[in-house]
């Protein structure tokens, strides 16, 4: 059975950091492209950050230079470093498989990453 599970979020001041992990039980992590996905009170979902198999990674433009997405194949585990946060930063952060959105085979719970001014 497949599991993604997200840690790390929580309440935070504007400027400040998280990290979160996603840690994957059931898959080869390793072959698998890795997403962050979040979704804020009544927009859609958009994605964040993703980091393909060999490490190359891609951001929206709202995160870059923010937000760094890393990943250790040996734990099998996905991260996303969050600082100098914003309250537009705001949203339930899910991670899933994939390098897109709608090509995402698994996805975690998501976990809420909260940012007060």
């Amino acid at each position: 059975q497949v599991q993604l599970v997200e840690s790390g979020g929580g309440s935070v001041q504007a400027g400040g950091s998280l990290r979160l992990s996603c840690a994957t039980s059931g898959l080869f992590f390793s072959v698998y492209s890795m997403t962050w996905v979040r979704q804020a009170p009544g927009k859609q979902r958009e994605l964040v950050a993703a980091i393909g198999t060999s490490g190359v990674t891609n951001y929206a433009d709202s995160v870059k230079g923010r937000f760094t997405i890393s990943r250790d194949n040996a734990k099998k585990t996905a991260f996303l470093q969050m600082n100098s946060l914003k309250p537009e930063d705001t949203a339930v952060y899910y991670c899933a498989t994939g390098w897109s959105m709608g090509k995402n085979d698994y996805w975690g719970q998501g976990t809420q990453v909260t940012v007060s001014s």
